[in-house]
């Protein structure tokens, strides 16, 4: 049994936010859990290519939009899965943080970080 609290694992700076990655591929569990915090006022692009993501949305509020122009309101209560790799921009409300469970499949070794810049989607 593994337990774990977010205090036992460091906060990983991904350039908009944080991630504290609860569970990673040494745990040999399969998949990711992180708390995922992100910063009011940013918006990011991101793309994983190698994994699969899906966000459970625990506070705050904002939005994820699609490349094809969709905009989905996230707020508490509200789950968004990228089942098919999506590229999409992140973006939090300017309001208040945006506060995530996210789940990857495959796992994540736990120390990857993003390049965030203008040229493209950040991947990992």
């Amino acid at each position: 049994m593994i337990v774990r609290s977010l205090s036992d694992v460091p906060a990983v700076e991904w350039g908009s936010g944080t991630s504290h990655r609860l569970l990673t591929e040494a745990d040999g569990m399969g998949f990711t859990v992180c708390e995922t915090l992100v910063r009011q006022g940013t918006s990011s692009a991101l793309q994983y290519l190698g994994h699969l993501e899906a966000c459970y949305c625990i506070g705050g509020s904002g939005e994820v939009v699609t490349t094809d122009g969709a905009h989905h309101k996230i707020t508490t209560g509200t789950i968004y899965a990228l089942d098919k790799n999506d590229a999409h921009h992140l973006i939090a409300s300017d309001d208040e943080d945006l506060l995530l469970v996210s789940v990857f499949s495959p796992a994540l070794r736990g120390d990857e970080k993003h390049a965030l810049s203008e040229a493209g989607f950040s991947r990992y």
